[in-house]
C-alpha cells in the first residue's frame, strides 16, 4: 500500500492535482490527509511510534495512524484501509473534525495539510507493520497530555494540534 503522491487542494478541501509525496512536503504545498485516532473501553488513545527510516517523524508518536488518500478514494474508506495496513486492526471510523495546519519538521520538510481526523473503538491488540511502526501503547488521556508538556519533541507536530480538538469532539 504505497502512498506516493498526495492530493493538493485548497483552503475549501478542493482537490487542485496531485504531486508526489516527498515533493509537497519540500515545497509546503496544502494536500489531503487523515489521522485516526482508536480508543478501547477504558478510554485509552492507542498511540503508535512511527518507524525510525520515515523521512519525517521517525521514531515519534503520534496517533494511531496517519496517511494520505488517493485520487477518487473515499477519505474514511482509505484511513480504514490504513488502519488495517499499519496496525492490522478493523473498526468502524467516525469523523470528528477536519483542520488546516502547517508546521515545519525536520529534514528541511513542511507539513501543510487539510487533515481529516476520525475516530474508533476497539479493545483488539495491533499487529502492527514493522515497516510502518516501531512501537505502540495505550496510554490515558492525561497521561498522553502530561507527557506532551513534559517532553513535547517526542510527539508529531498534527497529533498535537489534533488531540485536543478530538478531547473536546469526545
Amino acid at each position: 500500500m504505497e502512498r506516493n503522491k498526495v492530493i493538493l487542494v485548497d483552503e475549501n478541501d478542493v482537490a487542485l492535482g496531485e504531486m508526489g509525496k516527498l515533493e509537497a512536503h519540500k515545497q509546503g504545498h496544502l494536500h489531503r490527509a487523515f489521522s485516526v485516532f482508536i480508543f478501547n473501553d477504558k478510554g485509552e488513545l492507542l498511540l503508535q511510534q512511527r518507524a525510525n527510516h520515515k523521512y519525517h517523524g521517525a521514531g515519534l508518536w503520534t496517533n494511531t495512524c496517519c496517511s494520505h488518500p488517493q485520487w477518487n478514494e473515499d477519505v474514511r474508506l482509505s484511513a480504514a484501509e490504513r488502519l488495517i495496513f499499519e496496525m492490522g486492526m478493523e473498526c468502524d471510523l467516525s469523523p470528528s473534525h477536519s483542520f488546516i495546519y502547517k508546521a515545519k519538521v525536520e529534514n528541511n520538510l513542511i507539513e501543510n495539510e487539510y487533515d481529516y481526523v476520525y475516530i474508533g473503538y476497539s479493545n483488539e491488540e495491533p499487529k502492527i507493520n514493522k515497516d510502518e511502526v516501531q512501537d505502540y501503547k495505550w496510554m490515558s488521556l492525561n497521561e498522553v497530555l502530561d507527557d506532551i508538556n513534559q517532553n513535547p519533541k517526542k510527539y508529531t507536530s498534527w497529533f498535537k494540534i489534533a488531540l485536543p480538538i478530538v478531547m473536546h469532539n469526545l
